[in-house]
């Protein structure tokens, strides 16, 4: 029996039979990684319950130095007044549009990126290809001070596609989808080329409906991703009606200064539509990070 079956065999729940017909066990080793997984998911629940809790407690309960999960009294205060003190459904709005727009661009033109470096021969490739894994190393804040002054060169200040086009190009995602292509099977296209299907056919014919696990995660990555960025979409943009929530948030926050339910209350409200995509979606994430080959790495 080979490690990858054992190890297979170990997860299985009791009375699950492999593929072998044999019924599996608890074993010491699924008794372990089920034990670690229980623990993280306690780490990262005990953060958001405390969160949770602290948005409904009264303002004046909430810089007790007692430990209390619950306060003397539940109220959704602290929520009415983020609503009430800034633009919520504009903010809401423009942080799906950004976030939409940069993902459909991210995975098509990544997409068509890793298409081209994993099937097309051309001089200097490796060299180019170089350089988009060295984008990988480079942190983002070194790029902001010349892409902020790239914007205003363009009069992409306080416009939406100011925000959007510095978060379209993705390096780490182009190498994720150059590792999946290669592993396709050429003969498909092959027998595509054969039958007169030109490229640029076979590419959205064959290849992006074998890749849609894959291209499901990077979507799935990308929008999060865009979602929760603050740093860029704060630097480039001043107009209230032009801001995203994570920016509406925080200057609410600073200011009416540093109110705990009220912060607690903004992390809720900008991470719950997150919670409604990953669950919605969660089966296609791990599909797709299984199908990239880098889940082991």
């Amino acid at each position: 029996m080979s490690a990858l079956t054992a190890v297979r065999n170990a997860l299985l729940p009791r009375g699950e039979e492999d593929s072998g017909g044999r019924t599996a066990r608890w074993t010491p080793g699924r008794i372990a990684l089920l034990c670690c997984a229980i623990l993280l998911a306690v780490l990262w629940l005990l953060p958001l319950a405390w969160a949770l809790a602290t948005s409904l407690k009264p303002d004046n309960e909430t810089t007790d130095t007692g430990f209390h999960w619950i306060g003397s009294h539940l109220t959704l205060d602290a929520y009415r007044k983020v609503w009430e003190s800034g633009d919520l459904p504009r903010w809401l709005f423009n942080t799906a549009y950004i976030a939409s727009v940069t993902t459909v661009l991210t995975v098509l033109l990544t997409a068509m990126a890793a298409y081209g470096f994993s099937r097309t021969r051309f001089r200097g490739q490796k060299v180019l290809y170089g350089l988009v894994l060295a984008g990988i190393m480079v942190p983002p804040q070194v790029l902001i001070a010349p892409l902020f002054a790239e914007m205003v060169s363009l009069h992409l200040v306080d416009t939406y596609w100011g925000v959007i086009l510095p978060q379209v190009a993705v390096p780490a995602m182009v190498f994720i989808l150059v590792k999946f292509f290669e592993g396709l099977p050429r003969e498909l296209e092959e027998a595509a080329y054969v039958d007169g299907a030109g490229r640029w056919r076979v590419f959205w014919q064959i290849v992006i409906p074998l890749s849609r696990p894959v291209l499901a995660a990077v979507a799935i990555f990308t929008f999060i991703q865009t979602w929760n960025n603050f740093l860029w979409p704060f630097l480039v943009t001043t107009d209230p009606n032009g801001m995203t929530l994570p920016v509406g948030l925080v200057n609410v926050q600073s200011s009416f200064g540093v109110r705990y339910a009220q912060m607690m209350a903004s992390v809720i409200i900008g991470g719950l539509p997150l919670l409604v995509v990953f669950v919605f979606f969660q089966r296609q994430i791990v599909r797709g990070v299984a199908h990239t080959g880098l889940a082991g790495q």
